[in-house]
């Protein structure tokens, strides 16, 4: 079969065919009276053989030794293949990425552009104070790539990194929330840590949405951070998390703090109230855990805790007693028409 017809029948040009001749890749066998090319059968599978080896991205040196050597494994060179093809994938999805997130910050100018790229090699550095100064300088900006900022902010283990990210994240707005959403979902309690502290630093409705969804978070921490947040901001969700820290005693200063502003809200002051008088009950045997909940009624607004306290003044715990009686004279010299100012959540 002449050339002309075996690159009609092959799909490879005549051009090619005549390159793995000069490369010994794929030689035909014989030669017409004329002095032309002539293939037989064998000829041709071996080039299907070289197409093929081709299509699996073996360069035409790496197809020679495949096909010459009989001693040849093809087992260490697919592997070595298959590691080449996965570390240009990576750059590709990380080109891509890349880009999105050019295309994302809508840039009004090709500085805009640079400034964007010298941003995400700025986060890829190693140095912790080289990633932060690339944050806090591109935070001077009005243009803010904020989608970046979000995922860096779930992998930032910094702390001071993470707080300029978080920082830079507030001040873009809410434009990073579904990334912190998916933050939020992950299986890593490190990457929801992080995700939770981004959304504290967030005030609009869909920020808060999450935080309270986090309080059903199996996590301790996550559930802690959100409480406080969402106290602070007179959200009553929170008024279980924040009880269970008043006990549990992380934070629970500030987590009475803030149960006595929400106890403000004439709706919520009994029910709160009534929760630790609910407690004190539940830990008769634990001074700890009493004494903290004896501080919390101190919160409470106005001289609605006085009466429990007067109780506490006989508690079994002496220094339950002591701290109540203290109270018990704090309380009495103070007005009774205490601003109860209400709160909605």
């Amino acid at each position: 079969m002449l050339i002309g017809e075996v690159a009609r029948r092959s799909g490879v040009s005549a051009r090619m065919l005549r390159h793995y001749d000069s490369l010994g890749l794929a030689r035909p066998t014989g030669r017409t009276v004329g002095g032309y090319r002539e293939y037989t059968l064998e000829d041709i599978r071996r080039i299907f053989y070289v197409e093929g080896l081709r299509s699996l991205g073996l360069s035409l040196r790496q197809i020679a030794r495949t096909l010459d050597d009989p001693g040849f494994t093809p087992s260490t060179l697919v592997g070595h293949l298959i590691r080449g093809t996965e570390e240009r994938l990576n750059r590709e999805h990380e080109l891509l990425e890349r880009l999105r997130t050019v295309d994302a910050a809508e840039p009004a100018g090709w500085q805009d552009v640079a400034r964007i790229v010298e941003l995400l090699r700025g986060l890829g550095s190693q140095s912790a104070a080289r990633r932060q100064q690339a944050v806090l300088a591109q935070a001077e900006h009005a243009s803010i790539p904020v989608e970046a900022l979000a995922r860096a902010v779930l992998t930032e283990s910094d702390p001071n990194v993470a707080g300029a990210l978080r920082w830079a994240l507030a001040r873009g707005g809410g434009d990073g929330i579904a990334i912190l959403a998916s933050g939020m979902a992950s299986d890593d309690v490190d990457v929801r840590r992080r995700a939770v502290l981004a959304l504290a630093e967030l005030t609009d409705d869909e920020a808060t949405a999450m935080l309270t969804g986090a309080l059903d978070d199996t996590d301790t921490t996550i559930r802690g951070h959100a409480a406080l947040t969402l106290g602070a901001r007179g959200v009553t969700q929170a008024v279980p998390t924040l009880l269970g820290m008043v006990v549990e005693g992380p934070n629970d200063v500030e987590a009475a703090e803030l149960l006595g502003a929400l106890a403000r809200n004439a709706d919520w002051a009994g029910q709160i109230m009534s929760a630790l008088v609910d407690e004190l009950a539940a830990h008769t045997a634990d001074p700890a855990v009493r004494m903290r909940l004896t501080q919390a009624l101190a919160e409470m607004p106005g001289t609605i805790a006085l009466n429990v306290l007067r109780q506490l003044t006989h508690d079994d715990h002496r220094p339950v007693a002591l701290i109540a009686s203290g109270l018990v004279k704090v309380l009495q010299e103070r007005p009774n028409d205490e601003t109860r100012a209400p709160r909605t959540g």
